[in-house]
């Protein structure tokens, strides 16, 4: 039987970071392991996660909830230091990675 971890080292991501696709795209984790993997081969596929951490981030503000959304700040942080295809160039913050 395939486990969560084996995914993971399928898809390349972190588990913060698949939980996040799960959170999004309201799916089991493993699907979501299955998507990144997918993502990851597709052009801007990067950025297609990125923009899924956003919008969570997002909702978490909207919701008012504090802690999900430093924990997700956290992921988005480590998100785009190990994908820097993925920084978007008209923000001055993307610069910093």
């Amino acid at each position: 039987m395939i486990t969560l971890e084996d995914c993971l080292a399928f898809c390349g991501l972190t588990e913060e970071e698949v939980l996040a696709i799960a959170e999004h795209e309201h799916i089991p984790e493993v699907a979501a392991a299955a998507l990144a993997e997918y993502l990851a081969c597709q052009e801007h596929g990067a950025d297609r996660i990125r923009d899924m951490i956003v919008e969570d981030i997002r909702a978490s503000q909207a919701r008012g909830d504090c802690d999900h959304v430093l924990t997700l700040l956290h992921v988005l942080h480590h998100f785009l230091r190990t994908h820097p295809e993925a920084c978007p160039a008209n923000h001055p913050w993307s610069k910093r990675f």
